[in-house]
């Protein structure tokens, strides 16, 4: 196994034993945790960064790229969920 494949599973298993760890000490966080999940727009924020990633460093990291790009998605999904929705432009 490519080792920056194996760095990318164990920076995903990172994420995933910390949304455990913050279930176990207040119950009910890990589903706020993982809402990005279904929220479309996060989704598909996620889905382009992943894509583009992947389409760019395929041809120079090859399996490293798609695994880091997968990440970087998920990502950048998480963080477009928990953004706080823009003002609706009231200027106030």
């Amino acid at each position: 196994m490519d080792p920056s494949v194996l760095m990318a599973a164990v920076a995903a298993a990172a994420l995933v034993v910390r949304i455990a760890v913050l279930e176990w000490r207040t119950p009910g966080s890990g589903r706020r945790e993982w809402g990005f999940v279904r929220d479309r727009k996060a989704l598909g924020a996620g889905a382009v960064a992943a894509l583009l990633l992947a389409a760019g460093g395929w041809p120079v990291a090859g399996d490293g790229a798609v695994a880091w790009a997968l990440l970087t998605g998920v990502l950048v999904a998480y963080v477009a969920h928990r953004r706080p929705p823009r003002d609706s432009g009231s200027g106030e």
